[in-house]
């Protein structure tokens, strides 16, 4: 098999060759650090890994749409750790929107998130730019350049992360306001997800064609390890079912994104339609993931994605560890359906276990 084709076998739930491997992205500074600055396609070649690149559409927005979203950012310095903080306003018509975060090295995140109120989101369900068309041109030029040896998956057109919940809670709103926001005030949550669900799906109709091969939907802020079972059902799984006929109907392949707890939601992730569930993370990372339990729950309805403690055996372990813990990966889904990933990002790592962890999983034939 090609790298493409052994890749959309298993994301179809079906028995490759052999055991497809991949990394969940890589992440800059590794790849400065470790790897002499290539980007995502030279580190794929260099290990002879099928390449999965992320990379997303770009969107086109009617002018006067912008006009009333006018964004201004800036930097307000640099904290004693190093961390680059900014801030964001966003002016339209009725009021301005006020974002904070900071970076570092290895990632970014917020400190004041863009909505604060009902009020703020008024002011972003009314003004905030909804794409005219996409251009598949950046997915287009990557599948050109990886051809056979591989697949381009990113998310489609959202507000953060994957789905509307996962967008909320966290992203645009404090992640801990929101989840009390279930108990005091569901009616107005559930505006708010119908509000962000039916913006993604209205982009989603437009396209003639999924160009993506597969599209991440979710997040980490549905795991069970953010939200009960029960708020998921409540909060996500309705909007996820109407997400995934939109992606289906364009003939998208769906993976469900769940970083943390997963193990309570393994049928549900079957009932919302996914096609696949991400990131398996095993409970050394703070997860809870059963791979052998969870292929025999769902295996027959889901592909995974992930399950590789990248902690342990990138960036702790070594070659001979690498491959001992991806033969058990493998010998947990003998009927395919399965890519082996790291769990999550990784920032350091002798290059020698990335290898081994290639090198293995070539040896891993049905």
């Amino acid at each position: 098999m090609t790298g493409r084709e052994r890749l959309l076998t298993a994301i179809s739930n079906k028995k490759p060759d052999r055991l497809p491997c991949q990394v969940h992205s890589w992440m800059g500074s590794y790849l400065s650090k470790h790897l002499n600055g290539i980007d995502q396609y030279e580190a794929y070649a260099r290990f002879g890994m099928d390449p999965v690149i992320y990379q997303e559409p770009k969107y086109i927005y009617d002018p006067k749409d912008l006009a009333n979203w006018s964004e201004h950012r800036g930097t307000i310095g640099t904290d004693s750790n190093g961390a680059t903080h900014w801030t964001r306003t966003i002016s339209t018509p009725k009021g301005d929107l006020i974002e904070k975060g900071a970076y570092g090295i290895h990632t970014g995140w917020i400190t004041e998130h863009l909505i604060k109120n009902e009020r703020d989101f008024e002011l972003w369900n009314e003004f905030v730019p909804s794409p005219t068309g996409v251009d598949w041109s950046p997915v287009l030029d990557a599948k050109k350049r990886i051809g056979e040896n591989g697949i381009v998956r990113a998310g489609f057109y959202h507000f953060g992360q994957g789905s509307a919940w996962q967008s909320f809670c966290g992203i645009l709103y404090d992640n801990t306001k929101a989840i009390l926001a279930t108990y005091d005030n569901p009616e107005w949550v559930h505006y708010v997800l119908d509000s962000m669900n039916k913006k993604m799906i209205r982009v989603i109709d437009m396209c003639d064609k999924m160009e993506l091969d597969l599209v991440e939907t979710g997040g980490g802020a549905g795991s069970s390890t953010v939200i009960s079972p029960n708020l998921h059902r409540e909060f996500c799984l309705p909007y996820d079912k109407q997400l995934h006929e939109a992606l289906h109907s364009k003939g998208a392949k769906v993976v469900y994104h769940l970083c943390g707890g997963l193990m309570p939601l393994l049928e549900t992730v079957v009932e919302n339609g996914a096609d696949g569930l991400e990131t398996m993370t095993p409970t050394e990372l703070g997860g809870d993931c059963n791979l052998v339990e969870a292929e025999k729950r769902v295996g027959n309805s889901l592909f995974f994605i992930g399950g590789f403690d990248q902690s342990r055996g990138f960036e702790r372990g070594n070659p001979k560890l690498v491959a001992e813990m991806v033969y058990r990966l493998f010998e947990a889904c003998p009927n395919g359906g399965y890519i082996c990933c790291p769990s999550d990002h990784f920032f350091a790592g002798d290059v020698e276990n990335i290898r081994a962890f290639v090198n293995a999983a070539r040896e891993c034939v049905y």
